[in-house]
């Protein structure tokens, strides 16, 4: 019984301190996310309206993105996603982080922060779940695993949310 009451804490720990980090992250209607990608092309969340997006803001720099970028790349190949790298370089730094990673979901250049900024990002990485009705339905900053994104872009994406 301890063990099941000392799991009980942790999982309480863990949901809370996710809480607490996401507790100041935007949530109801998007706000404007646009930019310049990796081929100097304007990429804007509006592009998918209609259709629920992964919004992810990551950084070249950050350890735990580096962790979290293979699931981001898996789940584009099936699923919208729009990432937005933070002060990481130029467009041509990134491109050629991108393919020594072996990388190619879509890249908003956000060197000096500001996209990020005007999002409330302030930790990479931060996550939302954008539905097909623009509506931010989840936010989360730090790791998450792929089976958890990937369950809440179905959740939010079913017809009756």
């Amino acid at each position: 019984m301890k063990w099941i009451r000392d799991l009980f804490l942790l999982f309480l720990v863990i949901f809370g301190v996710a809480w607490y980090q996401a507790k100041d992250l935007p949530k109801g209607q998007i706000r404007s996310l646009e930019g310049i990608d990796l081929q100097g092309e304007i990429l804007s969340l509006d592009a998918f309206q209609g259709e629920p997006v992964l919004v992810h803001f990551w950084a070249t720099w950050c350890p735990i993105c580096s962790l979290e970028e293979g699931s981001i790349q898996s789940i584009s190949e099936d699923h919208n996603v729009l990432s937005v790298a933070l002060s990481s370089g130029e467009s041509d730094e990134i491109r050629h982080y991108m393919t020594n990673n072996g990388l190619d979901f879509p890249v908003i250049v956000d060197d000096l922060g500001e996209l990020s900024e005007s999002w409330g990002v302030s930790g990479v990485p931060a996550t939302f779940v954008v539905d097909g009705s623009g509506r931010i339905k989840n936010a989360s900053v730090g790791y998450t695993t792929e089976l958890g994104m990937r369950a809440r872009l179905w959740w939010y994406s079913r017809a009756d949310n």
